[in-house]
């Protein structure tokens, strides 16, 4: 797997785990939703993503 292709999966896993915890937990998940949002934003504009470095650890190429 590419570092662009996990992340678009970790994204994706995020938003939808995020979704079902605010849904079945406690309505204040809703702001793991904001976080993962605002994070592929700035990634898009500067560059810098974290999880980049996360991923090539655990051998994304």
């Amino acid at each position: 797997m590419t570092v662009d292709n996990g992340i678009k999966v970790l994204a994706g896993s995020m938003v939808l785990l995020s979704v079902a915890l605010t849904y079945f937990v406690h309505p204040g998940f809703v702001w793991l939703t904001v976080f993962a949002g605002l994070n592929l934003l700035q990634s898009a504009f500067t560059g810098f993503c974290p999880a980049v470095f996360f991923l090539k650890k655990l051998g994304c190429k």
